[in-house]
């Protein structure tokens, strides 16, 4: 059973810099960031798998970055140059089993975090 449980969420000036983590149970193959603005779709953020592939949406490509800890058990999120429009809920996803690509789309992941909050000030 995988269970996910993000924090670092928080206030930050556009500009600025924050982390994101999540810590993580089970054996999940692949890993992902999404994030959600109140009446819009879940949108796909970065992800990761156990393969070592990376995929990263275009809007934060060059600015954020996907890691895992070498525990294995911490997934991050280090976000830079952050803009207004990143403001959203930021959720962690699990997907088990293997597949030898990296989606972004959130219906191809099995777990879900509770979200955590990140507002970007203009």
């Amino acid at each position: 059973q995988v269970q996910l449980v993000e924090s670092g969420g928080g206030s930050v000036q556009a500009g600025g810099s924050l982390r994101l983590s999540c810590v993580f149970s089970g054996f999940p193959y692949m890993l992902g960031w999404f994030r959600q603005v109140p009446g819009q779709e879940r949108e796909g953020v970065a992800a990761t798998n156990n393969g070592g592939q990376t995929e990263y949406s275009d809007s934060v490509k060059g600015r954020f970055v996907i890691s895992k800890d070498d525990g294995k058990t911490t997934l991050y999120l280090q976000m830079n140059f952050l803009k207004p429009e990143d403001t959203a809920t930021y959720y962690c996803a699990a997907h088990v089993r293997y597949r030898d690509d990296v989606p972004l789309r959130a219906v191809e992941y099995d777990h879900w975090g509770q979200g955590t909050q990140v507002t970007v000030l203009s």
